[in-house]
């Protein structure tokens, strides 16, 4: 086992990263003209980053597999961006942040990481603003602010319920300036399926044009991932339905480390599975939280009533709910961090009290909020004894003016009025926490290979906090990277154009037309969503909200069976050299089932429940994530050598000098 060199900062936290932003090396304006860098991804932190890095001189090159970067899956993120600027004068600052992140990920982060990106944060609302980005703002024009889960201060900016959408236009328009000026190549309908070394070093990638097939040797002097998380291992979740690994996964192979696979973030507020035809899940956002309570009937009667609908959720007698996350949770209430929620709304349905046919949801109700803004709204426009229906009508007005598309998106899907009955909403798979391993540069265990955002494991630790996703993948591409990709490229000003025609482009092309071909001369009979329905199952029911011992050694055991049976009976239609969805998904799902097995044995390894990571075995009393400080409070990394099982484990040991490991506790 290797000790990892995080290369953290020497010094006081507060300055680790002005002190290593005053002594990186630097490289020279009229050196940046030489060097070239992959951008492979562009979402937030892939069009922030190849944007910024073409805006300092450097060459890039962009890849993303859609048809433009406007639908890269960051449009999804409704809710809003954090940053610490304390406009509502209510005590947040950039330790608050930084606290506030580092408890939310049950102290399995590090430290030094997630301190700069709460002295970032800020930043990156004025370079959005500036960008024009349509923030909320308050009666007096300023920002404006709510809550989100795990915290106590608003410090969360929102544009109504399209923050990700509005976000990623602005980074859009930086890059495509940048693509105006020849500064930037965007390569739409591109995938990466190879990292190519050179020496050592990544020097470039092996990809596949979607749309004729052709295969492409891209080279540059350094590669930057920037791809996005693994939710879709799981078959169903909230990703889009391209979403994958595969780039990550390529680079893990090659010797990138994989960081934490097993930290997956279950969502609490999504619209429940209605059946086994679905291809993915529909969130809600983590704002509905703040004037949506939660709640489930006490009595059994009442929701075996409300299954078979002889009794709707209006007609359930206030004493009669169970709002059980204000019971549980006093303190922070409905805004628990996602992994708290999530399994407190399992909790309640394994007990008989899920409201659906299936049994797995719970209610998330906006009445409380309706009549009390109705009320205040009655009064601010003079209305004396206003009627219940007048109030609720004003109520009503309000919550739309604040929540009205998702409402909307609700009803469209479910056919059911969230402002006249209650949603149904239920935990599903969200974000990933683990990803490639990086150093404080944003550097893998691969030279001149870097990742950023959410294919990265460094911020989030065992559970994020909602609206820190769009923070982190800003913070690593305006923010971040281009400081510290500087560091590794200084050296490379005299290193000359990379050729496409050494001997290591060849062999990673020729690697990957020999499994393009091979699934597409493949003699099966099943589809490729065959296999990865079945891997979606296996990890939801042993990896998922809940994990054992047995059922991680039975998932490792059904995978690897699954992984036999998907090579030897995939069906792939089409030709290679031409538009192919089927080609494309059986690559991927190919990393998937690889990916789910390294998830299972890093979730058996570690013998501790931690934020999403619950061990059944590791709890308190009280039904919460019992940690293990003492033996796994460390980033497990895990190094490729040759199959998910052979996989040979490095620790990273996390350090704290800023707060105090104690038990999380949000009552």
């Amino acid at each position: 086992m290797s000790v990892l060199d995080s290369k953290i900062p020497s010094g006081p936290l507060a300055h680790k990263w002005t002190h290593h932003k005053d002594h990186v090396n630097l490289v020279n304006p009229a050196n940046k003209r030489l060097i070239d860098v992959i951008v492979v991804g562009t979402g937030l932190a892939g069009s922030s980053a190849a944007a910024s890095l073409a805006e300092m001189g450097y060459n890039v090159k962009a890849l993303c597999f859609q048809d433009s970067p406007r639908r890269a899956h960051s449009i999804a993120a409704q809710g809003g961006i954090n940053a610490a600027k304390n406009y509502q004068n209510d005590g947040d600052s950039t330790f608050r942040l930084f606290y506030d992140t580092i408890k939310g990920g049950d102290y399995r982060s590090r430290e030094a990481n997630v301190y700069r990106l709460a002295e970032v944060s800020a930043s990156i609302i004025d370079q959005c603003v500036a960008q024009g980005v349509p923030f909320a703002r308050d009666y007096g024009g300023l920002l404006d602010n709510r809550s989100f889960g795990g915290v106590l201060v608003s410090r969360t900016f929102y544009a109504k319920g399209q923050t990700g959408q509005q976000l990623l236009l602005g980074a859009y328009s930086a890059l495509s300036r940048q693509i105006a000026k020849g500064k930037v190549e965007m390569l739409n309908r591109h995938e990466m399926l190879d990292v190519v070394l050179v020496g050592g070093k990544a020097r470039g990638i092996i990809a596949r044009n979607l749309v004729t097939g052709e295969i492409e040797r891209i080279s540059a002097h350094a590669v930057v991932l920037a791809s996005g998380g693994y939710g879709n291992v799981f078959f169903l979740s909230t990703n889009a339905m391209g979403s994958n690994v595969t780039a990550a996964w390529k680079a893990h192979k090659k010797g990138a480390f994989f960081a934490n696979p097993c930290f997956t973030q279950i969502h609490p507020t999504c619209i429940p599975v209605s059946g086994d035809y679905q291809s993915k899940l529909t969130l809600m956002s983590e704002s509905l939280r703040n004037d949506g309570r939660i709640w489930v009937p006490k009595k059994l009667e009442d929701v075996k009533a409300i299954r078979d609908g002889s009794k709707k959720p209006v007609q359930i007698a206030e004493e009669d709910r169970d709002y059980y996350l204000e019971r549980r949770y006093p303190s922070f209430g409905n805004l628990v961090p996602r992994d708290v929620a999530s399994r407190a709304a399992k909790e309640r349905c394994d007990e008989g009290y899920g409201v659906n046919k299936t049994g797995e949801a719970v209610f998330l109700d906006f009445s409380s909020a309706i009549m009390r803004y109705g009320k205040t709204e009655a009064r601010i426009r003079g209305i004396e004894n206003p009627s219940t229906d007048q109030v609720r009508a004003l109520g009503e007005e309000v919550v739309g003016n604040k929540y009205g598309n998702l409402f909307q998106m609700y009803e469209k899907i479910t056919d059911d009025n969230p402002y006249k009955t209650p949603m149904k909403i239920y935990p599903a798979v969200h974000y990933t926490m683990g990803g490639i391993w990086v150093d404080y540069n944003l550097q893998t265990t691969v030279p001149g290979l870097f990742a950023t955002g959410e294919a990265n494991f460094s911020d989030h630790g065992a559970n994020r906090l909602g609206a820190s996703a769009l923070m982190q993948g800003l913070a690593d591409g305006y923010f971040v990277l281009p400081y510290t990709i500087g560091e590794y490229l200084a050296s490379d000003i005299r290193t000359g154009k990379i050729s496409t025609d050494l001997p290591e482009f060849e062999a990673a092309e020729k690697a990957v037309r020999d499994q393009l071909n091979k699934f597409i001369n493949n003699k099966g009979t099943q589809p490729v969503d065959f296999f990865h329905k079945k891997l979606g199952r296996i990890m939801w029911d042993q990896c998922g909200m809940a994990r054992s011992a047995e059922g991680l050694t039975k998932a490792i055991a059904d995978i690897q069976a699954l992984r036999k049976d998907f090579f030897a009976n995939v069906r792939v239609s089409g030709k290679l050299d031409e538009l192919n969805p089927e080609l494309e998904k059986a690559m991927r799902v190919a990393d998937f089932i690889d990916l789910g097995e390294l998830m299972c044995k890093d979730a058996l390894e570690r013998n501790e429940s931690c934020g999403g990571h619950f061990r059944t075995e590791y709890q308190t009393e009280e039904g919460e994530a019992l940690r293990d400080d003492v033996n796994y409070a460390y980033v497990a990394a895990w190094e490729y050598t040759g199959s998910p099982a052979d996989s040979i484990l490095h620790k990273e040991d996390l350090k704290f000098e800023e707060v105090e490991l104690k038990q999380r506790s949000y009552k």
